[in-house]
């Protein structure tokens, strides 16, 4: 069972906490001075030399350093296998297919999350299936898979939002109770861990992200994950053009199914290398910041806190905020008066905003069931009808409306210093919200 973990202040303790302070959008000064938030990632000379001896190596290509990276994360995460990509999108694509999900197959994926999490189960024909999420976790309602299953179903793809861990133990009960492969989008959570053990290590396969923002950051790319031989096998063909081939090994050139360009450049790999060597540090120094940032901020009105269940620990990859819309009078406008805190909070000098702006199943591609034209791949004679209709997803509406979300804050080289000022400008901003409303 999942802890509620939401926690709402609703007294009045704003002349304790900011006072009749003048916000920045009414001409006060910023809580954050500009120039206190570093940028992410790091760079040193660990890196600089990496990168710039894959440059000087003359292979641009799949090379040394995608071949390093692949064993070196995989023993980091604990994984038997690893292939690295040129994106967690296309790693996630990769565990479709693994998994062998195909034309008129559903596939289960949580209401809210990145849009990959969904359109790459339409790569390959299938259906994604939608369930509402947990609002205190922000992940899929685990309590809700089962309702959602039928006869139709192949998989169930579980997205680690922000960092935080879904309950595994429930969805591999019911995967094992159906007959159903799990897929862990760990793109968000690398290095968090549910009871102990790594995300990545308990589905049947798994895919990163090694995006910009990510906390293993190497410009782009990705890694698919997996224990299993023949899931590697599938997963590589995607990969490789439809080729059936080992990552270093000769090519007949031959393309025995649909297949991809998914891999990544030795550049981008020996960047990543860099970064792995130092990802411990970064992930300690985050739930550090967060650490300091949750106290903080204890007791700030009418602010929903994130945080983790004891089963479950979070690498805070992104913190975010919920605004108790209902105790603000503003339960028939949530999503204008969050955009309303969200300017006064950025002219603070936080960087903060919304992270997704509609929830999947409002996406156009699923209101208009037109992936491919002509209606595909909902028009397939192997799929059943499935429903999309948004008032389906309360919970996950309701977070979309409600929430702020904040990155770099917590990202070295910033430390607690910056997770307080950080703190100082929500405080700000919440216990003088009635200036927001003001029109002069």
């Amino acid at each position: 069972m999942v802890v509620p973990l939401s926690r709402t202040i609703k007294t009045g303790v704003g002349a304790q906490l900011g006072g009749a302070e003048q916000l920045a959008i009414k001409g006060g000064s910023a809580a954050i001075p500009p120039g206190a938030v570093k940028p992410w990632p790091p760079i040193d000379d660990t890196d600089r030399k990496m990168v710039l001896a894959s440059l000087e190596g003359g292979q641009h290509t799949f090379g040394p350093n995608c071949v390093a990276l692949q064993d070196e994360f995989a023993a980091w995460n604990g994984n038997r296998y690893a292939i690295t990509t040129n994106s967690g999108t296309a790693a996630l694509h990769m565990g479709l297919v693994a998994c062998e999900c195909g034309c008129g197959d559903e596939v289960i994926v949580p209401a809210y999350s990145w849009s990959s999490s969904a359109t790459c189960v339409m790569q390959h024909n299938a259906i994604p299936v939608f369930v509402d999420i947990d609002f205190d976790t922000m992940n899929i309602d685990v309590d809700k898979i089962e309702a959602a299953i039928t006869p139709k179903t192949k998989a169930i793809i579980v997205v680690h939002l922000h960092g935080l861990p879904v309950d595994m133990d429930a969805v591999m009960a019911i995967a094992d109770k159906h007959g159903l492969r799990v897929i862990e989008d760990c793109c968000q959570a690398h290095g968090a861990r549910f009871r102990g053990r790594k995300v990545g290590t308990i589905g049947h396969c798994a895919a990163f992200s090694f995006n910009q923002n990510k906390c293993l950051c190497s410009g782009e790319g990705g890694m698919f994950v997996t224990d299993d031989k023949a899931m590697l096998k599938r997963a590589q063909a995607v990969w490789s053009f439809g080729e059936e081939v080992e990552p270093t090994g000769p090519r007949d050139y031959q393309v025995y199914a649909m297949g991809w360009m998914y891999r990544n450049n030795d550049l981008a790999a020996a960047f990543g290398r860099a970064q792995l060597g130092k990802l411990d540090g970064y992930l300690a120094r985050q739930r550090e910041n967060a650490a300091v940032l949750t106290c903080e901020l204890e007791g700030t009105p009418n602010l929903i806190l994130p945080t983790a269940s004891p089963d479950c620990e979070h690498n805070w990859y992104n913190y975010t905020l919920r605004f108790d819309m209902d105790a603000l009078g503003h339960s028939h406008d949530r999503k204008a008066f969050r955009d309303k805190i969200v300017k006064a909070l950025r002219a603070e000098g936080l960087e903060t905003g919304i992270w997704q702006h509609f929830i999947l199943p409002a996406m156009t591609v699923f209101q208009a069931r037109n992936g491919y034209g002509h209606g595909c791949p909902w028009s397939c004679v192997h799929a059943q009808e499935v429903d999309y209709s948004v008032e389906r997803f309360p919970v996950a509406t309701k977070h979309l409306e409600t929430h702020t979300g904040m990155t770099t804050p917590l990202r070295p080289p910033n430390g607690p210093d910056v997770a307080a000022l950080t703190a100082e400008a929500i405080r700000k901003v919440m216990t003088n919200l009635d200036q927001t409303r003001r029109k002069h």
